[in-house]
């Protein structure tokens, strides 16, 4: 699957973050794409994850740490190519401010190992008109 760089190219930091390896640790622990995801802000290509069409019960987890991110009763069909969700578990994720792109943008990181999932854009359902647009290579499902 190949990898956009729409996000930067900087590298994510992991200084801080409860899980935190060393870069080559890092590479021997995820794919590539997943490396270049995680941890140098890329994108996959939109419609490219399986779990665009997941819609067991279940929960989504950062595929770096396994940390807890996404209730699947919080995902929906954006229409974007890419997993969506309109809220996160408690204290999963964190966010940044990214200008990468040329105009400001909220970047989604998980909170245990710094890893970018994606970013935050207000378009999205009720209750809390978020969307969360998720790179799927950065997630894997557990189901209920």
């Amino acid at each position: 699957m190949p990898v956009l760089g729409a996000c930067g190219s900087g590298s994510a930091e992991a200084k801080g973050y409860p899980v935190a390896f060393s870069d080559a640790e890092w590479r021997k622990r995820l794919s590539p794409v997943q490396y270049q995801i995680l941890r140098h802000r890329n994108t996959e290509p939109p419609g490219s994850s399986p779990l665009l069409g997941e819609h067991r019960k279940g929960t989504f987890l950062c595929v770096a740490d396994d940390n807890p991110l996404y209730d699947s009763a919080t995902k929906f069909e954006s229409g974007t190519g890419w997993p969506s969700f309109w809220k996160p578990l408690p204290g999963a994720i964190g966010t940044s401010i990214d200008l990468d792109a040329g105009i400001p943008r909220t970047e989604v990181h998980c909170a245990r190992c710094g890893g970018h999932l994606g970013h935050v854009f207000d378009d999205g359902p009720p209750p809390t008109g978020k969307r969360y647009c998720m790179n799927g290579a950065a997630l894997k499902f557990r189901p209920a």
